[in-house]
C-alpha cells in the first residue's frame, strides 16, 4: 500500500510537468512523512551521502570537455575529415553522420551532447544534398545515442557507482557492443541509400583528404587520450576527464583558436546545466531508493523471482520490456538510480554478469534518449532541424526497430560485451 502510494504521487507529479527530480524527492518524502517515523534530517544526510562518490566527479569533467568539442571548433573538423574520405560514396552524408557520432561519443560521454554537436553541422548539409529531412534528423537521433555507450559514458560511470563495479571495466565492455551498434546504423543508412538512390558529394582529392585529415589530428587524439591513460593507469576516471578538459581547451585555443570570452561563457552555462540536472537527479533518486529499501522492496521483488522460479530468459524479457516503457517518460540518469538498487539483488541470484546487464541496460537507456514522448535526444534533433517533434518521432521510428535488433544480439551473445574486460587484470 505504502509502495503504491510512493509511485502514484511520483506518476501524478511527473504528469503536472514537476520536473524529475523535484517529483522524486517529494513523493520520497511525502510517503515516508506519511508512513514511517522519520526526520529532515536523515533525508538531508541521505542526499548529501548520495553525493559524495569521487567517481561522479567524472562527469561534469566529460560534460564539459564534450561542451568544449562541440563549440570549439574540434567536431566541425573531424566532420571534414570524414567528409574528405567518404562523402563521396553512396549515402555518403549518411555514413559520415553515423562515424563522426561514434568519434564525438568517445570523448563527450552525453548523448544529447554529441546529436547536437554533429546534427547542427550534418542535419542541414544532408538537406541540401537532397535527403528526406525527417530521414536526417532520424539518423542523427538515433547515431548521438551512441555517446552514452562508447567509452567515456556518464550513464556508465553512474552504474559504477551505483553497483558498485569497476569503471574502467565497465567503460572497456562499451568498446565492442558501440562499434557493433555503430555498424548496424552503417549498415542499415547504406541499404536505405540504395533504396532511395542518395547519390555522394563530390570525390576529393588525395590532397585534400590529408590536408583536412592533418587539421583533424588533435580532435582524433583525445579519445585516444582519455582511454590510454584510464586502461594504462596512469588515470582515474575523474583523473582523465579534467585531463580532456585542458586538452581539449589548449586544442581550441592554440591550435584552432576558435575560442572567445563569450563562446566560453555560453560553454560554461551549457556544462553547467546539463551537470546541474545529473547532480539533482542522484540524490532525489536516492531518497526514492531509501524509502523502497528500507521496505524491503527489493529484497521482496527477489524473493518472489526465487520463490516463482523465474528463468534468465523470462527476467531478461520483463526487464526490457519495463526500460522500454520507462524509457518513453523518463530520462536515462532517473531510470538507473530508481531501477539499478532493485535489480541488483535479483540479477546476482540468477547469475548474471553485472557488466553484461550494465551495458545491456545502457542501450535500453539509448532507447529511452528516441522514445516519444520524452526521448531528449528527439528534443534536441527538433530544436537543430527547426521541426515538429512529430517529424522527428516519424523518422526515429525505422531506427528504434533496428537498435531493438541489436539489443536482442547483445542479450544473447554476451562475449560482445565481456571479451575485452575479461583481458582486464
Amino acid at each position: 500500500m505504502e509502495a503504491a502510494l510512493l509511485f502514484s504521487l511520483f506518476v501524478v507529479l511527473f504528469l503536472l510537468n514537476v520536473p524529475i527530480a523535484l517529483s522524486l524527492a517529494i513523493s520520497s518524502v511525502v510517503t515516508m512523512a506519511v508512513t514511517t517515523d522519520f526526520n529532515l534530517y536523515m533525508v538531508a544526510q541521505k542526499m548529501f551521502s548520495a553525493l559524495e562518490s569521487p567517481p561522479l566527479m567524472a562527469i561534469p569533467g566529460f560534460v564539459l570537455a564534450g561542451a568544449i568539442m562541440a563549440h570549439g571548433g574540434i567536431s566541425r573538423y573531424l566532420i571534414a575529415a570524414l567528409r574528405a574520405w567518404v562523402g563521396h560514396l553512396r549515402g555518403g552524408l549518411s555514413i559520415v553522420t553515423i562515424l563522426a557520432c561514434m568519434i564525438f561519443a568517445a570523448i563527450s560521454g552525453s548523448s544529447p551532447a554529441t546529436a547536437a554537436a554533429i546534427g547542427g553541422i550534418l542535419i542541414p548539409a544532408m538537406v541540401e544534398a537532397g535527403y528526406e529531412k525527417r530521414y536526417a534528423m532520424g539518423l542523427v537521433a538515433a547515431s548521438g545515442t551512441l555517446g552514452i555507450l562508447i567509452p567515456p559514458s556518464i550513464t556508465f560511470v553512474l552504474i559504477g557507482v551505483t553497483a558498485s563495479e569497476s569503471i574502467g571495466k565497465l567503460f572497456m565492455a562499451g568498446v565492442l557492443p558501440g562499434i557493433f551498434l555503430g555498424g548496424v546504423l552503417l549498415v542499415t543508412a547504406i541499404i536505405y541509400a540504395r533504396i532511395k538512390n542518395y547519390g555522394g558529394e563530390p570525390k576529393t582529392d588525395w590532397k585534400t583528404r590529408w590536408e583536412y585529415t592533418y587539421k583533424a589530428i588533435p580532435g582524433f587524439l583525445l579519445p585516444v587520450l582519455i582511454l590510454g591513460t584510464i586502461y594504462g593507469g596512469v588515470c582515474t576516471p575523474t583523473e582523465a576527464s579534467i585531463v580532456s578538459i585542458f586538452y581539449a581547451l589548449f586544442v581550441t585555443i592554440f591550435i584552432y583558436r576558435e575560442m572567445t570570452w563569450s563562446k566560453f561563457h555560453s560553454i560554461l552555462r551549457e556544462s553547467i546545466g546539463i551537470t546541474a540536472m545529473i547532480f539533482l537527479i542522484i540524490p532525489a533518486a536516492m531518497t526514492f531508493a531509501m524509502y523502497l529499501t528500507s521496505e524491503q522492496i527489493p529484497y521482496k521483488i527477489a524473493q518472489w523471482i526465487s520463490n516463482s522460479n523465474l528463468g534468465v530468459a523470462m527476467f531478461w524479457v520483463a526487464v526490457q520490456t519495463m526500460f522500454f516503457i520507462m524509457g518513453m517518460f523518463l530520462e536515462a540518469v532517473s531510470i538507473v538510480l530508481i531501477t539499478l538498487p532493485v535489480l541488483i539483488p535479483i540479477i546476482k541470484h540468477l547469475d548474471i554478469s553485472m557488466i553484461h546487464f550494465a551495458v545491456v541496460m545502457v542501450v535500453n537507456m539509448e532507447l529511452a534518449m528516441i522514445t516519444p514522448p520524452v526521448g531528449l535526444n528527439l528534443f534536441v534533433v527538433s530544436g537543430i532541424g527547426r521541426e515538429r517533434l512529430e517529424e522527428v518521432v516519424r523518422g526515429i521510428l525505422p531506427f528504434i526497430l533496428v537498435m531493438i535488433l541489436g539489443l536482442i544480439c547483445l542479450v544473447l551473445f554476451p562475449k560482445i560485451s565481456l571479451y575485452l574486460p575479461s583481458l582486464m587484470r
